[in-house]
């Protein structure tokens, strides 16, 4: 089941960010390939899937944390919940691992 990816204006912002910066072309690669694994298979082993317990959606929604970069420093990590709607992720932002 591939899922629609839906973006908030943050995570708009830190897209936009990754790729106008020459240094992250690594970064922006790594995002745009765990995006896209995000949106077929949110479990796929390769993403490291979990729970963010910090935080919540605007509703209260479960918070997940995906890999975009592994054994990196400063890894980038894509902070995600489902819904809205039905077949749909909310990606809330996308940042170096806290």
């Amino acid at each position: 089941m591939n899922f629609e990816l839906v973006f908030t204006s943050e995570a708009i912002s830190n897209l936009k960010d990754i790729k106008r910066e020459a240094s992250k072309e690594k970064v922006w690669k790594a995002v745009i390939k765990s995006l896209k694994l995000l949106s077929e298979d949110p479990r796929h082993p390769g993403l490291h899937t979990h729970m963010y317990k910090t935080i919540k959606g605007p509703d209260g929604e479960k918070v997940f944390e995906c890999y975009a970069q592994n054994k990196t420093p400063s890894a980038y990590r894509i902070f995600f919940f489902y819904g809205r709607d039905k077949n749909q992720i909310t990606v809330i932002a996308i940042t170096p691992h806290p």
